[in-house]
């Protein structure tokens, strides 16, 4: 038997004193909400490139970018071998590239990873424009108790060349990365729900402070050199991606948590720990938040470029011969297929990431059906701005065709990203330098 009226997409079930749970999304809730199903986006950056081996070495099935073919299908390199049973679920992308890449120094491909943006940038006070993960932010912000999630292997921004995010605001500016997983977990998830009038009292209060605090930095900004302007405004991105958490948080606080299982994770672990416990824990907090709508647009910095940071360490963790970014530059056999063994790694790690995001169920999939997960570097071999090593994952109920190994010519990532958007329901005319979408790619027509 139907129901005689539709049920308000946001109703609860109260239970004795005055406990409230939200629903489903059920049918009776109409087509609106049905249709609502989360739209996500995550990207994933590597610093220093991937291993692509040189062909006298005879190692060809080490190279991260497949180079053989069976039955028609693309074959998987050793380095990637984890994803395989992903098949059906991802795609290579090769010949992409920024068109500021080669006229930038090389070091700043992190930086312009995800926005394309030259060095210089027009808009005075920056040098960078936004990422499209800000751009996905900005339209699923009021869906989503948080706009974004900004993961690093190290904690900060960095500085130019040498970032320590690949997240940049709408006016261009570094926003602050986290790393720890237990300060993660706990903005993510930890609220004390005994009082939720002290909590938005509370709330308010830490939103005025902000609001002052901003106004006074702006007010010293104007009495500063240039390079303590950068500095300042780094600082005053920061209280602004504070200031949005903030009123993020009052928004939803009379809203409950999607219940979640967490007794997985090991919040005692660093950076410092074993490298693969490290990223376990750090992907499965992104899946969570994911499978509690938390958030829509993540991104997490797994190496930093030039050497910078802990991670340049992991492969000597690992019992490999070099750092990072030493290997990167190995022009040997021997140093190649270690370079080459630190990406089957890597592989390990977004291979598990992916199997956890399908492990969560939306109303009409998993929640890698409705993610598109961007897996990539912004370089090729060593500072070689072309060619950018790029995998998409997930999106197949979000419209893309995966199982395929495409090469443009010198195509634009830009056009990539705006294939991204317009999957995600996000009505973009253009991104960056974009000149369209990616003809023949992953996107259907």
């Amino acid at each position: 038997m139907s129901l005689a009226r539709t049920i308000d997409r946001r109703a609860f079930l109260r239970g004795l004193g005055g406990a409230a749970l939200a629903l489903p999304v059920l049918d009776a809730m109409g087509a609106e909400a049905a249709a609502n199903v989360p739209r996500r986006f995550c990207a994933l950056y590597t610093a220093n490139g991937m291993s692509l081996p040189r062909h006298e070495h005879g190692i060809d099935e080490w190279s991260w970018f497949p180079t053989a073919e069976k039955d028609g299908q693309f074959v998987f390199g050793k380095s990637t071998e984890p994803l395989s049973p992903f098949r059906h679920q991802l795609s290579f992308l090769g010949g992409l590239h920024h068109p500021s890449g080669p006229k930038a120094d090389p070091h700043v491909c992190s930086d312009m990873w995800l926005t394309g943006a030259p060095l210089h940038n027009p808009k005075p006070g920056t040098y960078n424009s936004a990422g499209i993960d800000q751009v996905v932010a900005q339209h699923t912000k009021q869906h989503c108790r948080q706009p974004s999630l900004v993961l690093s292997i190290d904690a900060g921004t960095g500085f130019l060349s040498r970032t320590g995010t690949i997240s940049y605001s709408l006016e261009g500016r570094p926003i602050p990365a986290e790393n720890s997983p237990r300060r993660v977990f706990d903005r993510l998830f930890r609220s004390d729900r005994s009082s939720i009038q002290s909590e938005r009292e509370a709330l308010k209060k830490r939103i005025k402070l902000v609001d002052a605090v901003a106004e006074s930095a702006r007010d010293f900004n104007r009495q500063l050199g240039r390079s303590d302007r950068e500095r300042m405004e780094q600082y005053l991105t920061s209280l602004s991606e504070v200031e949005s958490r903030l009123i993020a948080s009052e928004k939803w606080i009379d809203i409950p948590l999607k219940s979640q299982d967490s007794s997985h994770l090991d919040l005692t672990v660093t950076n410092e720990s074993e490298p693969a416990l490290y990223y376990r824990n750090m992907f499965d907090l992104i899946a969570l938040a994911f499978d509690a709508d938390i958030t829509r647009s993540v991104t997490f910095m797994l190496n930093r470029e030039d050497g910078m940071g802990i991670s340049d360490t992991f492969p000597i963790k690992l019992g490999l011969s070099q750092t990072h970014h030493s290997l990167s530059h190995a022009g040997d056999k021997d140093g190649q297929l270690a370079f080459a063994k630190y990406d089957l790694f890597l592989s390990e790690q977004i291979a598990g990431f992916l199997s956890r995001l399908s492990e969560y169920r939306d109303r009409d999939g998993t929640v890698l059906d409705n993610t598109v997960v961007l897996y990539g570097s912004g370089a090729s071999t060593t500072h070689n701005p072309r060619n950018l090593p790029t995998l998409v994952a997930g999106g197949n109920r979000l419209g893309l065709r995966h199982g395929q190994f495409w090469k443009g010519n010198d195509a634009r990532m830009s056009n990539l990203y705006l294939g991204i958007l317009r999957s995600l329901d996000i009505p973009a005319e253009s991104f960056a330098d974009s000149t369209g979408t990616l003809d023949g790619s992953i996107f259907r027509a």
